[in-house]
């Protein structure tokens, strides 16, 4: 427990919070206009997807280098109007104002159908029915947290289980680090592999001007092998430990967690489960966009709120669903605004049309120029570690998306790596970081609740770095290879 200091300040220094590293980013953006020039770029139509690509070598700088206004100047944003016109940007079929409104929603969504009590009551069930047998529950509730990181973007979620799945894995035999293993490190391997993550994946695609579950058939491979495999290094770890350790878990007794799984908590997991279903088949076959997943949400929330008003009254009245969908909401208010403001930045900068004038396609000609004369092979491993590496000042998974997308996109046409894979070097640099930086409050909260130290879980973590380090650069490799 941190004890507070008589002056009210914590005397350990800490990151600073997204939205502020975001704002700096907005100034070191302001302050660069004033160094490069704008430029342009030659645009050439891609015949198969009709989307308009950078051309190699056609940039030109157009004037000199101009500090942009400080205020608003007509229609070019200024450094403190950056922050309204990146929110109010786009439509609701993308950019800003679409992207941000679909994160409150979801979220908002979410909210409810954790208000009813489903998940939580599914999983207890899961624990009192298989905690008998260890080597089975523990790798099916991290199968069910990576479809948690997979499907819905859990992440902070899983602090809130790690507080009595923690206790949990102690008493069968195995120590804190396999319980936070367990939840929150398995919800990160599925965020970094999923194919439909509303909260990065979906984002990071309609930013690149990628169909929503595109290279699906490629991400839900990619989910298995890494979900496999970190259930195996988790597995062979903890066994280990629990072997090492036998004799003091001699006197230990059965761990029953107090749950009443009913048969509405049954029919909400039903439907939750069917939403998903929903989601694909309108994705893939009526190509539904960021208004018709909000919309399928929509309908999710809406039916479970009803059955848990009708059939689980304890879970609270009308009254406290709305407020659920408010808290919900409320949760993932700092990862919009984040969107919102790195499309300020990039308005600042002049915007992202390739054949318009713009500070950032000066910013893509030099970013491009380190990168030539080398291989795609090597230039998307490059953007995995530009991404891991960017991945420790901002932590927000949409948040990274608005600010590198945007940049990681265009150049990919320019380096000749497909946007598909872009988004995967997204992705994975995103999702599997929080694993290892400090920086990630989600990590440092769960570490805490289950009362593991910093170091001590970096000292464990050492050979599954190197086997997810391996796994990414393998998938990238593979990625370019068959032209993903």
């Amino acid at each position: 427990m941190q004890v507070d200091k008589p002056q009210g300040h914590s005397s350990r220094w800490q990151m600073p919070d997204t939205l502020l590293i975001v704002a700096m980013v907005l100034l070191f953006a302001y302050l660069l206009t004033a160094w490069l020039p704008p430029g342009v770029f030659s645009t050439m139509q891609d015949p198969n997807t009709g989307r308009a690509l950078l051309v190699a070598g056609s940039y030109q700088a157009v004037g000199e280098a101009q500090l942009a206004p400080i205020f608003t100047e007509g229609d070019r944003t200024g450094l403190f109007s950056a922050f309204f016109d990146g929110m109010t940007s786009g439509s609701r079929g993308g950019s800003a104002i679409g992207v941000v409104v679909f994160i409150l929603l979801v979220g908002g969504c979410f909210g409810v159908v954790l208000k009813t009590g489903a998940i939580d009551e599914m999983l207890k069930f899961l624990i009192n029915k298989l905690q008998h047998k260890a080597r089975l529950l523990l790798p099916v509730l991290a199968l069910a947290f990576s479809l948690g990181g997979a499907v819905f973007g859990m992440g902070e979620e899983a602090m809130a289980f790690a507080v009595f799945l923690v206790p949990l894995v102690r008493l069968l035999g195995y120590d804190a680090i396999t319980g936070v293993l367990l939840t929150y490190g398995a919800t990160q391997v599925g965020f970094a592999t999923s194919w439909m993550n509303p909260f990065s994946v979906a984002i990071a695609q309609s930013i690149a001007g990628l169909p929503p579950l595109s290279g699906a058939p490629f991400r839900l491979v990619m989910w298995a092998v890494f979900t496999l495999l970190y259930i195996s290094w988790m597995m062979l770890r903890a066994e280990r430990y629990r072997k090492a350790h036998a004799g003091e878990q001699a006197s230990r007794s059965e761990f029953r967690l107090e749950q009443q799984f009913r048969a509405a908590h049954g029919l909400i997991v039903a439907i939750f489960i069917g939403s998903m279903a929903w989601l694909v088949y309108g994705v893939v076959v009526s190509g539904y966009y960021l208004r018709e997943i909000a919309s399928v949400f929509i309908v999710l929330a809406v039916l479970a709120a009803t059955i848990g008003r009708l059939l689980l009254p304890a879970q609270g009245n009308a009254n406290d669903y709305v407020q659920s969908f408010k808290e919900g909401a409320a949760q993932l208010l700092p990862a919009a605004m984040v969107v919102g403001i790195a499309q300020g930045i990039l308005l600042l900068l002049g915007g992202t049309h390739a054949d318009q004038p713009s500070v950032i396609n000066t910013i893509l000609h030099h970013a491009s120029g380190t990168l030539d004369g080398h291989s795609t092979m090597v230039a998307a491993q490059g953007m995995l570690v530009f991404q891991s590496a960017f991945n420790f000042l901002v932590t927000s998974g949409s948040g990274q998306a608005a600010l590198t997308m945007p940049l990681m996109a265009p150049l990919s046409d320019l380096v000749g790596v497909s946007r598909q894979t872009a988004v995967l070097a997204f992705q994975l640099g995103d999702g599997l970081a929080h694993l290892f930086y400090p920086t990630s409050p989600a990590l440092m909260g769960t570490l805490a609740i289950a009362r593991v130290e910093f170091g001590q879980w970096l000292r464990a973590m050492g050979s599954l770095w190197l086997l997810l380090t391996g796994l990414s650069m393998s998938t990238m490799a593979i990625a370019v290879w068959i032209g993903f």
